[in-house]
């Protein structure tokens, strides 16, 4: 394989963390589910399936914030270390690093935190199946539930 491919591995390791991190630090929450509302704000029970939804979503963004800061560095500074520029001054290496890792961070990380709304929502029809039953047993059922996604 070529040097460059070796510079990923630190994005595999870090989005692989991700993905066994996320969950199993809210393994509670998968569980016993976390709150679910109408549009009114009125709590209806808890659900482990909006729960799974909410840790996907989480993990999706978590990722993807990881992604411009460990995947464009590598090319460009790989590209960098080949121009006469860098290799008179190759202390600039860490720094030019900092601030492109950086630049990216100070993007990424708003943006991937908005790629789902902080209050998600799912069909009433999958959610569990009790909880179903107890949402269609109300005066005024719904057809969605919100939930907090978290963070």
């Amino acid at each position: 394989m070529p040097p460059l491919v070796g510079r990923f591995v630190p994005f595999t390791a870090v989005a692989a963390a991700n993905c066994i991190n996320i969950p199993f630090m809210r393994s509670r929450e998968i569980m016993q589910g976390i709150p679910v509302f109408d549009s009114k704000g009125r709590r209806l029970g808890e659900s482990s399936n909006a729960a799974k939804s909410a840790i996907a979503q989480v993990v999706i963004s978590r990722v993807c914030m990881a992604t411009p800061g460990m995947i464009f560095p590598p090319i460009l500074m790989s590209w960098l270390e080949e121009k006469q520029f860098m290799k008179a001054r190759p202390w600039l290496n860490a720094p030019i690093q900092v601030l492109v890792v950086g630049f990216f961070l100070v993007f990424a990380t708003p943006f991937c935190c908005a790629l789902f709304p902080q209050k998600s929502s799912m069909a009433v029809s999958s959610l569990e199946k009790d909880l179903q039953e107890k949402i269609k047993a109300l005066p005024d059922p719904v057809d969605r539930v919100y939930f907090n996604k978290g963070l």
